[in-house]
């Protein structure tokens, strides 16, 4: 069982430099996408812990909390940063580590995922994010993770080359094995087993990020933020006047459904929050406004719908075919 101890001056210093960068991260990815948009405008929820959820729980912190709604070209999307810290880390973070099991601990970053109006745009995730425990007898206690997906629902391959040339080239300065490493952990993270399915094209994802020192580990975290704007926006620049209609807006609704599935029944920042007890409304705000089932569904063969289930399984997107 680790000592409680209060955060170190390293502690400390590696916990200011990821607050300032993501804070960062976050006013500029907002800015470029109401730029996008060109209508609407972010509105903040900044939150505090109240006393009562700080006594019964042992958590601090807050967070600015950023939802778009009703744009011209996103129909939401929310760009969250937050900073909790707690007593005692959750059963989620601690599975691997039962050395940190009581470990005082901060937890912070950006998370957002965007849902376009128009179906031909893809949905994207995007979380950077970083733990730090204050446990004296742990030789690793910190750690990053992050990564950014795209989820197309009606895909082009020149858009998907697009989002993993900038995945790899975010990446590349820091090793040539990190790509395929973060790619291949991507397909298999964002994966609905009860589907048998990829929730989109994949991109990438790194967690439990701690070799190589801090600093390195803190410039893939940068890289990856800072390429998110560089890897979506030239897509939805490509895609955001395509006509559609009736048949295009229902199959994005019923897609969208994957979405919801995935993020309650796997997605482990959305178990950690739960868990944490962390900001319901901020938790959930990665869910799309509007979403449909349908039982038994089948496209029709042939079809331009037909046509996803060949992109949601892994696949090296960067030969060319």
């Amino acid at each position: 069982m680790s000592e409680r101890t209060s955060p170190s001056a390293s502690d400390s210093a590696h916990v200011a430099a990821a607050r300032e960068f993501f804070t960062d991260l976050q006013d500029r990815i907002c800015a470029a996408l109401e730029e996008a948009d060109g209508t609407a405008r972010f509105v903040e929820d900044a939150w505090r812990r109240g006393e009562a959820a700080t006594n019964a729980q042992g958590l601090s912190g807050g967070g600015r909390t950023r939802v778009l709604r009703d744009g011209a070209v996103f129909e939401q999307a929310g760009v969250n940063f937050s900073e909790v810290s707690g007593a005692r880390l959750p059963g989620s973070a601690t599975a691997h580590r039962p050395d940190l099991a009581d470990a005082p601990w901060t937890a912070m970053g950006v998370s957002l995922v965007i849902h376009p109006r128009n179906p031909y745009v893809p949905t994207t995730h995007m979380n950077v994010r970083f733990f730090q425990a204050h446990a004296a007898t742990s030789e690793r206690n910190w750690w990053f993770g992050g990564g950014f997906d795209l989820t197309p629902f009606y895909p082009f391959d020149e858009d998907v080359r697009h989002w993993h040339e900038v995945a790899r080239e975010s990446v590349a300065p820091f090793g040539d094995d990190l790509y395929p490493r973060f790619k291949q952990w991507c397909d298999e993270y964002f994966f609905l087993k009860h589907r048998n399915e990829t929730r989109g094209v994949g991109g990438l994802f790194f967690d439990d990020l701690n070799a190589g020192g801090f600093e390195r580990c803190f410039g893939i975290t940068r890289n990856v933020g800072n390429a998110f704007i560089d890897a979506y926006l030239p897509i939805v620049e490509r895609r955001k006047a395509t006509p559609s209609g009736e048949r295009e807006r229902d199959f994005q609704l019923y897609r969208r459904g994957r979405y919801v599935e995935f993020n309650l029944v796997y997605d482990r920042g959305t178990l950690f929050g739960l868990q944490s007890g962390g900001r319901t409304e901020s938790i959930l705000m990665s869910l799309p406004p509007l979403v449909r089932w349908e039982y038994a569904y089948a496209p029709e063969a042939g079809s331009a719908e037909a046509k996803l289930a060949d992109y949601l399984k892994p696949r090296d997107w960067l030969v060319e075919r």
